[in-house]
C-alpha cells in the first residue's frame, strides 16, 4: 500500500541550527536520493510502485520539503542499491558508488555538494564528474517537473538535451524546462568537469536584474 502524504514524517520535529550537522545532512539527502533515483533510470512513478511510496511524497523529500523517515530511508537505500553511509555522505572516501570498472564511465563516482537547504523555492548544488579514459555514450537522459540553470566551471560537458547535443566548456551556461529530457556526462577524454546547477524544482527561474546607471560620484 502506498505510503500517503500525511504519513508521520511529515510532521517531523525541526532540528536546530547549533546541532551536530544532523540538520545539513538532512538537508544533502535530498538532492542525493535524486541523483540515486536518476542513475538508476528510475521515474519518481516506477520508485513508488516498487518501494509503495507515494510519488509526491517521493519529490517532497527530493525537493528538501519533507524530512524522510528511517523506514522510507531503508526503502530507497534498497531500491537504489546503496548504503545508508552513501545516503548521508558519511560512507569512508573511496567506498562511495560502484567499483571502479577497468575503463573509468562518465558519470561514475559523480561527487555533489549541496550549496542551498532545498527547503523551497531554487536549490543550488555543485557537481563534479570524475576524468574520464574515453569518449563516453550518449548521457542517460531523464524528466520531471521544474527548471534548471546550468554553469559549467571548467572542463567539457556533454548535455544530452531533447534530441539537441551541446558540448558546454568554461564559462558557458544552458537553461530548460526540465520536462525535457536531459542528461549530462563528461565529454572526455581529458580532464574532470566541475558545473554549478541551480534548479526550481517548481519551475522557478532565476531572475536577471538590470543595474542602475551610474550616475557618478555623488
Amino acid at each position: 500500500m502506498a505510503e500517503s502524504d500525511s504519513d508521520a514524517d511529515s510532521g517531523a520535529p525541526s532540528v536546530s541550527g547549533t546541532d551536530d550537522g544532523t540538520a545539513d545532512t538532512l538537508a544533502a539527502m535530498g538532492p542525493r536520493l535524486r541523483i540515486a533515483r536518476e542513475r538508476r533510470g528510475a521515474t519518481l512513478t516506477g520508485v513508488g510502485r516498487a518501494t509503495g511510496i507515494a510519488p509526491s511524497t517521493l519529490s517532497r523529500i527530493e525537493n528538501g520539503r519533507r524530512r524522510p523517515t528511517l523506514e522510507v530511508l531503508l526503502r530507497l537505500a534498497k531500491a537504489y542499491d546503496v548504503s545508508l553511509d552513501e545516503l548521508a555522505g558519511t560512507a569512508p572516501a573511496g567506498t562511495i558508488g560502484p567499483r571502479p570498472p577497468t575503463s573509468r564511465r562518465a558519470g561514475d563516482d559523480k561527487a555533489v555538494l549541496p550549496l542551498t537547504r532545498y527547503v523551497g523555492g531554487l536549490h543550488a548544488h555543485k557537481h563534479v564528474l570524475p576524468a574520464v579514459d574515453a569518449p563516453p555514450a550518449r548521457p542517460r537522459q531523464v524528466s520531471h517537473d521544474g527548471y534548471e540553470w546550468l554553469c559549467v566551471l571548467y572542463g567539457r560537458l556533454w548535455l544530452a538535451l531533447g534530441d539537441r547535443d551541446l558540448v558546454l566548456t568554461s564559462g558557458e551556461i544552458a537553461e530548460f524546462d526540465t520536462r525535457t529530457p536531459h542528461g549530462v556526462a563528461n565529454a572526455g577524454p581529458g580532464g574532470p568537469v566541475e558545473y554549478l546547477i541551480m534548479f526550481g524544482p517548481q519551475g522557478e527561474r532565476l531572475r536577471p536584474r538590470t543595474p542602475l546607471p551610474d550616475r557618478g560620484p555623488r
